[in-house]
């Protein structure tokens, strides 16, 4: 909300990882006027924040820091947030719209509702992240395009959410209001159970490996790729897990009939059964939109024909830096179960991959996208 006076905006953001540090980032780049006042355990990430002026204060505890934001972000574990509320509470005030990053509701709402301040209170949850954590990688454009759930309580005004509304279209993500349960199941569906089952196929690989390792070090990019997310932090999905318990084992239960449901299709050999059911989630999977960021973070990959050479990945390398296209990840594929080419390049975003594509092809590669 805009204060009611011509007072310079605060923000607070207690918690400063991956989705805090990201979301600062984005109010820098598009509210360069606002003060930043962060609290964060890590203080080498307070440190780094001040360095790169992405906050203006780095608190060493919730203090009179805190006091006279426009809006107090709570984007520690969930856990933790529901435990900062009370030490915040006090510097709440009419001006200031109080919200949280986390991917489970309920239990923040509950303690909003307990301590009397759902007046101020929008739960927020950019579905937006990466399998890496952290302030170190954090980014501005993580957010961008990602759907940022709203969970407005009861008791806040239409003036507050729409303002809420308003901020977050401004970052250049995109709002949509949910009530805080169905927020909870949605996301156990589409977010919680996805790294459960990333999780559990990576340990199963581990716990089933030959004594030599073959699985490991034969995995192609198809099991890389549906387990990448394996790699998020353990602290995260720990918290997450336990606040969001009771949806997740609910959906457990759904996801192990469907695979009781595939193995007597396997154990029978009934064709046209696996056909169908192959060809439904082919179908459902193209139907999903591309253009919004989910909350498992598509990767923006090429894959190209080289010969095996001294100086062939080198060559590529600067013909893309001499026409301004940054590279987020380069390497070669020695397994390509799923693949084509033998070089892959992954970029920070769509546009850079569909530029280096035409590029290259213009230079004579074999050039495969997905």
């Amino acid at each position: 909300m805009t204060p009611k006076n011509n007072k310079k905006q605060k923000i607070g953001f207690i918690g400063l990882g991956l989705i805090g540090g990201s979301i600062a980032k984005a109010i820098r780049q598009y509210y360069p006027e606002f003060d930043i006042v962060a609290f964060d355990k890590n203080k080498e990430a307070l440190a780094l924040a001040v360095q790169e002026e992405v906050i203006d204060v780095a608190a060493a505890a919730i203090d009179d820091n805190f006091r006279n934001c426009s809006y107090i972000f709570l984007c520690a574990p969930v856990s933790c947030n529901t435990a900062y509320l009370k030490q915040i509470k006090e510097y709440l005030h009419d001006g200031c719209i109080l919200t949280d990053a986390g991917s489970v509701k309920t239990n923040i709402h509950m303690e909003v509702k307990r301590l009397e301040i759902e007046e101020y209170f929008i739960g927020g949850h950019p579905m937006a992240g990466s399998e890496k954590s952290g302030y170190t990688n954090s980014k501005a454009m993580l957010i961008e395009n990602a759907y940022y759930v709203l969970t407005p309580s009861a008791l806040v005004s239409e003036e507050r959410l729409a303002a809420y509304q308003a901020f977050v279209r401004n970052l250049k993500a995109i709002p949509v209001i949910l009530n805080y349960e169905e927020h909870d199941y949605v996301t156990g569906t589409i977010s919680h159970l996805p790294h459960i089952i990333a999780s559990s196929l990576v340990n199963f690989v581990r716990d089933t490996d030959t004594k030599d390792e073959l699985m490991k070090n034969l995995a192609a990019g198809g099991f890389k790729d549906i387990t990448r997310i394996a790699s998020s932090s353990p602290t995260m999905w720990q918290h997450i897990c336990l606040k969001n318990g009771r949806n997740i084992s609910q959906l457990l239960n759904s996801y192990i009939s469907t695979l009781i449901r595939v193995k007597k299709l396997i154990d029978t050999s009934d064709e046209q059964g696996l056909y169908q059911w192959f060809d439904s989630s082919r179908s459902y999977r193209n139907s999903i939109p591309a253009s919004s960021a989910g909350p498992i973070k598509k990767s923006y990959a090429i894959y190209c024909d080289i010969i095996d050479e001294a100086g062939g990945i080198a060559a590529i390398a600067t013909i893309l830096a001499s026409n301004g296209i940054n590279l987020k990840n380069i390497g070669i594929i020695h397994n390509r179960e799923f693949e084509e080419g033998v070089l892959r390049i992954e970029f920070y975003d769509e546009a850079s991959s569909k530029k280096a594509s035409c590029l290259l092809q213009k230079f004579r590669y074999i050039v495969y996208e997905r």
